[in-house]
């Protein structure tokens, strides 16, 4: 396509983010695909034009790992609020969760009902979680023919209460479940802490009347991630299952994969910006609102984690939007126990990473796109209809003002619930546009332009190795 012919749209003057290299250039968007980079072609005719000068021009993050509880459970989060965070913080298309909705993801019809409740709601891209529970072994084929990005288990107790609530896989469930999915070639993602270890320790606490944020934390070990890691790791070896492990909090659990990895098996991990920017004495100052399972670490796990992602053992980041209403982290008479597990963060992944990686620790843009865009569409066979700005990808991306130093407002956050452990962060970046397949879905003065512009993905080609 030559560039003497018109364009739909032409983002100008932007800095934009390449694979390799940032460039100085224009990018042409023609039926919802980028159909030129360059840096002349602002003077071809446009339907319309967006300025992006000064700001960086990033494809739009694939956030991997969110829960929008739907259906029944809409009223924590739904596909229209989630999916406008994600869209106002420069993401253009995510994974959803099999819980905690109910039903949960894990048969054929749970999935229909949640398909159906999604199109035309969300404002950015979707794909499906399936789930691997107790019982549902029959039904992993079916959920994989209809389009499930991989399967989800818990290796530890996810909590919540009620019939037809997620429940954890024993060790029966996940090595016949990891068997299975080898036999057709899907992805399992874990949970990875010791049920037995967690049970434990968290009922010592409360019999002993420590309930605070350090009880917790201390309830969670690193040690129950290993033990966790080392034991999925090594029935995936037996079984040939190409293997995820979703929100790794420790080092030390990171050189766990790498090595495995090493060895030859297919997995690959991710964390998450909690972890990334967070601490144990910040889960102390904040209260409930910055509780999370594995629990934030100490801050010379942080920085671990943070070399970790410097060398290249760390796949992905992902947001792992876990939100409920405020009374179920705030209530009066609440302990830490007691109070929901879950970080809500949807928004604010690709101005945090910005934040603590480009600006604070040098990591270059190439390298953090690669970790929010192009590796989770790699792993989930996106590639390469989404995850890098290139002629003949879907023109999903994000615009970013590079200078904008606020704190972060409550008032901002487009999420069902708007408690953050983030509000009142530095930031040196907002995103001020994000286009999915070419749609402007957010403008930062208008809010969501676009709230059902999303569509339903599915694999271009076969998921990458690890």
């Amino acid at each position: 396509m030559g560039m003497s012919e018109s364009f739909d749209l032409v983002v100008r003057n932007g800095t934009v983010v390449l694979p390799g290299e940032v460039v100085r250039a224009d990018v042409g968007v023609r039926n919802g695909k980028i159909a030129a980079v360059a840096g002349d072609i602002g003077a071809v005719e446009a339907a319309r034009a967006i300025d992006a000068e000064g700001c960086l021009v990033m494809p739009g993050v694939i956030d991997a790992h969110v829960h929008f509880n739907e259906p029944n459970f809409g009223h924590w989060e739904g596909f229209r609020t989630g999916s406008a965070a994600l869209a106002a913080g420069g993401c253009t298309a995510y994974a959803d969760m099999p819980l905690n909705g109910n039903p949960p993801t894990v048969d054929g019809k749970a999935l229909r009902e949640k398909e159906r409740l999604a199109a035309g709601h969300s404002a950015v891209d979707y794909a499906f979680w399936g789930g691997l529970v107790p019982g549902n072994l029959d039904r992993l084929r079916e959920l994989a023919d209809a389009g499930v990005v991989g399967f989800k288990a818990f290796m530890s107790n996810p909590g919540g209460e009620g019939e037809g609530r997620f429940r954890e896989a024993d060790p029966g469930t996940l090595r016949a479940g990891m068997e299975r999915i080898a036999a057709f070639g899907g992805l399992l993602a874990l949970h990875a802490e010791s049920d037995a270890m967690t049970a434990r320790l968290a009922a010592l606490a409360r019999s002993e009347g420590r309930t605070g944020a350090r009880d917790f934390a201390l309830s969670r070990p690193v040690a129950a991630e290993l033990e966790a890691v080392a034991d999925a790791l090594a029935m995936a070896e037996e079984t040939g299952c190409r293997l995820h492990f979703v929100h790794i909090s420790s080092p030390e659990a990171v050189r766990l994969v790498a090595a495995a990895r090493g060895r030859g098996m297919d997995v690959s991990l991710e964390t998450c910006p909690h972890y990334l920017t967070l601490t144990e004495e910040d889960m102390v100052r904040l209260g409930p609102v910055a509780k999370c399972a594995p629990p934030l670490r100490d801050a010379a796990r942080r920085e671990g984690l943070w070399a970790g992602l410097l060398a290249g053992d760390i796949d992905w980041i992902a947001s792992d939007h876990s939100p409920c209403p405020e009374s179920m982290k705030m209530a009066p008479g609440l302990t830490f126990f007691d109070a929901w597990g879950g970080i809500a963060g949807a928004q604010n992944t690709l101005e945090l990473m910005l934040e603590e990686g480009w600006i604070k620790r040098g990591l270059p843009l190439p390298a953090l796109s690669e970790l929010l865009s192009a590796r989770p569409a790699r792993r989930f066979g996106f590639y390469p209809r989404k995850g890098e700005i290139a002629v003949g990808f879907d023109a999903d991306l994000a615009i970013v003002d590079p200078n904008r130093p606020r704190e972060l407002a409550k008032e901002e956050l487009l999420h069902r619930h708007p408690h953050s452990p983030y509000i009142g962060k530095r930031l040196s970046c907002k995103v001020v546009a994000t286009l999915c397949r070419g749609i402007e879905v957010y403008r930062e003065r208008e809010g969501i332009v676009a709230p059902g512009a999303g569509v339903r993905l599915g694999p271009v080609r076969a998921a990458e190795t690890f």
